[in-house]
């Protein structure tokens, strides 16, 4: 009998929790669970496909001679043509589909099985590229979809430089800004040495009284700076940013195989577009890194947390041209980000077509995701001032009045963090309290929640209870934070909260469930009654020896799952 109960988790956290489950009778008892409990329509599908999954495994292999293809649906002739790998056998199965039904689904599954076994073995096949456009493609349409023709005119264009925007707010530039431009600093240096080039910084500076910043932008890592001023342009609007970044972005275009949006001649640069940007994951820097992207005929990668250049080998037939070909594509800048699982990290890449080429390579960047680089005011930097005019068009809304509101609380750049979830439970407001107090012992904290305080239904005295706001929570609909120490009390680490804590250098979790989901990607786990080990973790502090506290405190501390 299964001790596993679906009626525990949300769908989407039931996904990762059946990951480790493949024992088809244990399946079978849990979507009866699932039946008896809440009955829930895509629980009940996910489970099913789960245990179609692992019957399908313990099943013989087809046998191409006894397929009924005509009684096949194509769906179940492409799962039985994954276990044929017989040249011979896989003709034979297009002949006879040939000569019976003759789907023309059904026959590209075959041939597209027959390709695969036969590999980079046969003959390399050309990918055609139909260069037509939308209307002579789609003559039946009164609205074919427009070709972004800027991307084809520079096939084989020039690209140079990473360009990083440096968002200010209220006036002062952010701290992801600076992360962004040491990261980049780095980034460039090490690009010069692999390539032997000499390639630059660009930073980016638009809005009203921002050339203040140049000189600190240089001192982070800058080679150049281009700045537009207007005093228009002390709030962020969307249109007027993203036009005149894409046109400094533009701006010098030297190829003449085309069509070119907004070149022309500047003495600083003689090349189409910049070879990366970076923007931040703020929400302005996520509307304007899409924005300016999708304009530039690029792609993005967002809320991205790690990033490298090298070269990348690919065997897309989209990207190489040639089926069965691999081709190395080089400066790759490669993005990494975390899945929305929580579990792993996709890297992204921006890589051309054979027609089609995708530059800048961009991406936006968590806050908190690199060091702020130590400031060297002795660089030295080019400034330009962009001052192509700017269309009134633009400047769609005025802002007439408008009260100040209350800026909510930035968890990110703290170099620690103590958060509480539903493990307060039994005197909420105590709860809170000693969180407050284990806070308070260090110089740099603040206080984040889950989501389950945001919508649960605790009742909290009047002076915690601007604690357990919305602003601040923790996780994929939350902040997401990198602290250098993150405290987890009573939290049980579900798949969106992990999302939001995963950068963090070290994880404490307090639980009094030894078997609690936060237990798998925390360094040290505490199995206690917060309400025991808090107060205990403050005096250690006070005393001077938390870390002796960490390995003896509760009756069941970890440290990465080894008892102490």
């Amino acid at each position: 009998m299964t001790e596993f109960d679906p009626g525990e988790y949300e769908i989407s956290e039931l996904g990762p929790a059946l990951k480790d489950i493949e024992d088809v009778g244990e399946l079978e008892e849990i979507l009866q669970a699932e039946h008896r409990g809440q009955n829930r329509a895509p629980v009940v599908a996910l489970i099913e496909s789960r245990i179609e999954k692992f019957s399908e495994d313990d099943e013989e292999p087809a046998d191409a001679g006894s397929l009924d293809l005509g009684s096949m649906s194509t769906a179940d002739v492409g799962n039985a043509l994954q276990s044929i790998d017989e040249i011979d056998e896989l003709e034979a199965l297009l002949e006879r589909e040939e000569s019976g039904e003759d789907r023309g689904a059904v026959k590209r599954l075959v041939q597209k099985r027959i390709d695969s076994v036969q590999g980079s073995d046969e003959e390399d096949t050309v990918v055609e590229v139909d260069e037509r456009s939308p209307e002579e493609r789609h003559p039946d349409l009164d609205h074919p979809t427009r070709d972004k023709r800027h991307v084809r005119s520079l096939h084989g264009g020039v690209y140079e430089d990473m360009w990083v925007y440096c968002e200010t707010q209220a006036g002062e530039l952010i701290d992801v800004s600076k992360e962004m431009l040491g990261k980049a600093r780095e980034l460039m240096d090490q690009y010069n040495d692999d390539y032997d080039e000499d390639e630059r910084v660009v930073a980016v500076l638009i809005g009203s009284d921002v050339s203040k910043h140049v000189d600190d932008v240089i001192a982070y890592g800058a080679d150049v700076v281009v700045v537009r001023e207007d005093e228009r342009l002390g709030r962020f609007q969307h249109k007027p940013y993203t036009e005149i970044f894409c046109d400094m972005a533009r701006a010098g275009a030297s190829h003449t195989g085309g069509e070119v949006t907004g070149g022309r001649d500047e003495e600083w640069r003689d090349y189409d577009k910049p070879r990366y940007t970076l923007f931040p994951a703020t929400n302005n820097g996520r509307d304007l890194s899409a924005l300016v992207q999708a304009e530039l005929d690029s792609g993005l990668a967002s809320d991205c947390s790690g990033l490298y250049i090298k070269n990348q080998v690919i065997s897309n037939p989209v990207k190489t041209g040639v089926a069965g070909e691999k081709k190395e594509f080089e400066r790759v800048l490669h993005m990494k980000r975390p899945d929305f699982s929580g579990f792993e990290y996709s890297t992204i890449l921006c890589i051309d077509n054979p027609t089609r080429e995708f530059h800048p390579q961009g991406g936006s960047v968590i806050p908190g995701s690199f060091d702020i680089p130590e400031a060297d005011p002795e660089r030295e930097g080019v400034v330009v001032e962009h001052d192509a005019p700017l269309d009134d068009d633009w400047f769609r809304v005025d802002v007439t009045d408008f009260d100040q509101l209350d800026e909510g609380i930035d968890l990110t750049g703290h170099e620690v963090i103590v958060a509480f979830g539903r493990g307060i439970g039994d005197d909420p407001t105590k709860g809170v309290e000693l969180v407050l107090e284990l806070a308070e012992q260090f110089e740099d904290a603040e206080v984040g929640v889950t989501r389950g305080i945001v919508t649960g239904s605790f009742q909290f005295d009047g002076h915690v209870e601007q604690y357990t706001h919305e602003d601040r929570q923790i996780g994929e609909t939350g902040q997401v934070v990198a602290p250098k120490l993150y405290i987890a009390a009573g939290i049980s680490g579900a798949i969106q909260h992990k999302v939001g804590v995963d950068e963090s250098d070290t994880v404490v979790a307090i639980n009094t469930d030894p078997n609690a989901r936060i237990r798998d990607f925390s360094d040290y786990f505490i199995e206690g009654d917060l309400f025991e080990v808090l107060p205990r973790l403050t005096q250690a502090l006070k005393d001077g020896r938390f870390e002796e506290a960490l390995a003896t405190d509760g009756s069941g501390a970890t440290d990465r799952g080894d008892s102490q």
